[in-house]
């Protein structure tokens, strides 16, 4: 196991380990121990990283796209080769399986891979023009400015990940604020890049109060962009005071994605991929399907079969354990949160099936959660579980199941399973949400696009949209000179 670092904030050049509001605990989510300390900015400290990215962002918009890429490419060599220690300190902070930490810091190398190219590819374009006056029309993307970053601790290199590769490709100097569970998983990100030569001032890192710096540094006349990923409630607060600065923001927030699955579907593939995905990260994931709509004819027999593989589920301390494959939830919050939720169960609000109740002993942990037959008011249905719960309810017609699946202001994610061309199209046309996948789960790659609509935020993330996020749009229109 390796050895829980110090953690340190990043100012321009400064790595500082002492907070001007002095500390908080981070405590390990698998065996409630405290594994170390984060500092705590005071606004003194925020003041001195929104300088520092001021007077980096004329330097590094300036500097040479090619430079631009070598730097961010370098990075993500450094992630790849860093990536086993830094999986182990994930593990310790949010208790995911080794597995998936692994996957998700070597995955992030792939993103940043790509955002990088971004650099050279975005060159702008030339529109042909309308009359012999004019010499030329050129259309290019500017950086926006500095960029202020809000992560959340359930993906603590992705999400930092992605960002960051935005924004430092298209030209943008950043602040990132991660989540004070995880603040040292994103801190050896971060590390990647200062040590593959990024200029001091370009990427700056700090931890406290959300409200408090949140508040202070949106409303600087530095800042130029908000990118925020969390919760709708936060993400509407955010945006409201991006809006009094007419800052640019993109939000990336709740989800509560439905899972159509059809007679014609091929059942044992998708049963299991339903199970493993539902339950991946402990259910802690905003694309996390949640709300399963099952065709009646198969509806016993899928019941019956998810709850039999999510009880197969090894729950455990992956810090201690490389073969458990559900870990804790973040903190205490999430579990009051289940059996609140579980609470609310009976009758025609749904019937648990398996699962149910915390476990004892140290840890935040709740077992694989199956719920049948809640109706599609109940809450399990209407408000985002985040966490190892899944409602299946059952349908007569696709229309139906459209119509449930849609019936939320929730658009991040939604999923299908179908043997039939013909509902495939349907099912792909019809579902309201930002992303959709027919016959897997797999809605996020480097180049494409990440966000959703409605209630889960505007914009998207990854792909080009990534890129083009911290842009600005310029037009350049050149008439002959007079005679």
């Amino acid at each position: 196991m390796s050895a829980y670092p110090t953690v340190r904030m990043l100012i321009g050049s400064e790595w500082i380990e002492t907070g001007g509001e002095g500390a908080m605990p981070i405590i390990n989510p698998a065996s409630e121990k405290e594994i170390g300390r984060a500092p705590k900015a005071s606004k003194e400290q925020l003041d001195a990283a929104l300088a520092a990215a001021g007077e980096a962002f004329p330097k590094w918009s300036g500097t040479p796209a090619i430079e631009r890429f070598r730097i961010i490419r370098k990075a993500a060599d450094l992630l790849r080769e860093r990536a086993k220690t830094i999986a182990r300190v994930m593990t310790l902070e949010m208790g995911k399986p080794h597995a998936q930490a692994l996957a998700e810091t070597r995955g992030s190398a792939d993103l940043i891979d790509f955002l990088a190219e971004e650099a050279k590819r975005q060159g702008g374009r030339l529109v042909p023009v309308r009359s012999h006056n004019l010499l030329e029309q050129r259309v290019t993307q500017e950086p926006v400015g500095p960029a202020i970053l809000f992560t959340p601790w359930n993906f603590p290199i992705n999400l930092p990940a992605k960002k960051i590769a935005g924004a430092l490709s298209a030209g943008c100097s950043t602040i990132l604020k991660p989540a004070e569970t995880t603040p040292a998983t994103t801190q050896m990100l971060a590390e990647c890049f200062v040590d593959a030569g990024l200029p001091e001032g370009v990427l700056n890192i700090v931890y406290g109060d959300p409200a408090m710096i949140s508040e202070h540094l949106i409303a600087s006349d530095i800042t130029r962009k908000v990118s925020f990923t969390g919760s709708t409630a936060v993400g509407r607060q955010l945006g409201a005071l991006a809006a009094q600065g007419l800052k640019r923001y993109t939000s990336e927030l709740g989800g509560h994605a439905p899972v159509v699955i059809g007679e014609s579907a091929d059942f044992d593939r998708t049963v299991a991929a339903c199970a493993a995905t539902k339950f991946r990260n402990a259910g802690q994931v905003c694309v996390s399907p949640t709300r399963f709509l099952v065709a009646r004819g198969v509806y016993d027999k899928f019941v019956t079969e998810f709850a039999a593989r999510s009880q197969k589920l090894k729950i455990g301390d992956a810090s201690v354990d490389d073969s458990v494959e559900m870990g804790p939830l973040a903190h205490g919050g999430r579990i009051s949160a289940m059996q609140d939720l579980m609470a609310s169960l009976g009758g025609p609000e749904g019937e648990i099936v398996s699962g149910g109740a915390a476990l004892d002993g140290p840890g935040h942990f709740f077992p694989p959660t199956v719920v049948a037959s809640p109706s599609p008011s109940s809450r399990l249905m209407t408000e985002e579980p985040f966490g190892p719960v899944a409602g299946i309810v059952p349908y007569d017609t696709i229309e139906e199941a459209v119509e449930i699946a849609n019936s939320l202001r929730y658009g991040l994610a939604a999923y299908a399973f179908t043997g039939s061309l013909d509902e495939s199209h349907y099912l792909g046309n019809s579902l309201r949400a930002g992303m959709i996948a027919i016959n897997h789960f797999a809605v996020g790659s480097p180049e494409t696009p990440f966000g959703g609509i409605g209630d889960s935020g505007f914009g998207s993330e990854s792909g080009v949209e990534g890129y083009l996020g911290y842009t600005e749009t310029k037009l350049v229109t050149v008439a002959k000179s007079a005679p």
